[in-house]
């Protein structure tokens, strides 16, 4: 189980990487060349600021300077992808203090309820990211499947297939690390039963005392063994 959870917990750690370099990307969405007549310079947003870019390498970016200007989705994934930060983090912790082979945390039930925590966790810190990634991802999409929309349409940025990766990673540390519950409580249950028929078999004994005497010893005969000046 000891092996089951390092990599639940090296996924989740990759997850939260990942996660946190979607966040801080500016790549969540680029400027769409194919209904673009100039293709030497183009356009790339991110989660906090806007940039632009041409063919010579020479890039400027300017921050959302309000957050009152700036459309819902955008704060919504903002608020998502910070839960998803936060969650991750803690997970991490919990998980490093539930797993196995720590010596920190308690008994094997305490420590197998701290990791199904760390799990639970890195589950919401998953979802929270892919939920973000899904809803920005959905507003690109209907802009520029939109024949009506006739401002500037672009395309998935690179953060986004990040952040879904990330997601991903997340989801699938926690699932494992939740499955380590069951194990962990079937180890302790099977250890404790084995020292209950330990136990057991000792109070048996000490019920019933005459099985572990020796029977006494037959004085029947002894006078045959002793000669004529054993009473002097």
């Amino acid at each position: 189980m000891s092996s089951r959870q390092i990599c639940a917990l090296l996924a989740g750690l990759v997850g939260l990487g990942a996660i946190t370099g979607a966040t801080v990307s500016n790549e969540w969405k680029s400027t769409s060349r194919a209904s673009s007549v100039i293709t030497a310079t183009w356009v790339f947003q991110g989660l906090w600021m806007s940039c632009g870019g041409n063919a010579i390498g020479a890039v400027h970016c300017r921050p959302h300077l309000t957050i009152f200007k700036l459309e819902g989705y955008i704060q919504a994934c903002r608020g998502l992808m910070i839960s998803a930060i936060i969650l991750g983090f803690f997970g991490s912790i919990f998980a490093l203090i539930g797993m196995k082979c720590t010596r920190i945390g308690g008994t094997d039930q305490v420590k197998a309820r701290i990791a199904f925590f760390a799990g639970f966790n890195f589950i919401l810190s998953g979802l929270c990211s892919l939920t973000a990634c899904s809803l920005y991802a959905h507003k690109i999409t209907s802009e520029f499947f939109d024949p009506g929309y006739i401002a500037q349409k672009y395309e998935l940025g690179a953060a986004l297939f990040i952040g879904w990766g990330g997601s991903a990673l997340c989801i699938l540390g926690g699932v494992v690390l939740c499955f380590s519950l069951s194990d962990g409580l079937s180890d302790s249950s099977s250890r404790s039963g084995r020292v209950y028929g330990y136990n057991s078999a000792r109070s048996v004994d000490h019920r019933h005392p005459v099985n572990n005497r020796r029977p006494p010893p037959d004085y029947s005969n002894a006078s045959q063994q002793f000669d004529k000046n054993a009473y002097v």
